[in-house]
């Protein structure tokens, strides 16, 4: 069990430091960085998962429950194993807080994203001006060209 504890702390720390590189290319705007970065992502969540389905399934073959206070007590004679845990507990909590806010950063960037094009499909909308002989703006009417009178 120590051994998976020290392996799942080991990637929950990648993780955490993957969220932080995610939150600082949301910021920078970095979509191609993010695209490769999402796929990192994903495979270090899908090891992160097997891990923890590991440890449940450890437990689960000894008829313990998959939770903080048995792990805590099935560790209590190795401390290194021990503080590993305590320290993974906490870096869940990091990841999940840091996972909402790159949440909130994507949302505020899509947020952005839509305002701009709501921008540019009403300039698109709007008739062309147009200048007439003596330098001045004229809008463009509907059925009306150049030359036509």
């Amino acid at each position: 069990m120590a051994r998976l504890v020290q392996d799942e702390n080991v990637l929950l720390r990648d993780f955490v430091a993957l969220l932080g590189q995610e939150q600082a290319l949301l910021l920078e705007g970095d979509v191609d960085a993010l695209m490769a970065l999402a796929g990192q992502k994903t495979q270090l969540f899908r090891r992160l998962q097997f891990t923890a389905d590991e440890r449940t399934r450890v437990l689960a073959a000894a008829r313990l429950k998959p939770d903080a206070a048995v792990m805590q007590a099935i560790l209590e004679g190795n401390a290194a194993a021990l503080a590993n845990w305590q320290e993974s507990l906490e870096l869940v909590a990091e990841a999940r807080s840091r996972n909402n806010l790159n949440g909130q950063l994507i949302t505020q960037r899509m947020q952005h994203n839509q305002q701009a094009l709501a921008v540019l499909l009403a300039a698109a909308e709007q008739p062309a001006a147009t200048y007439g002989p003596d330098g001045q703006s004229r809008p463009h009417l509907a059925g009306r060209h150049f030359g036509s009178a």
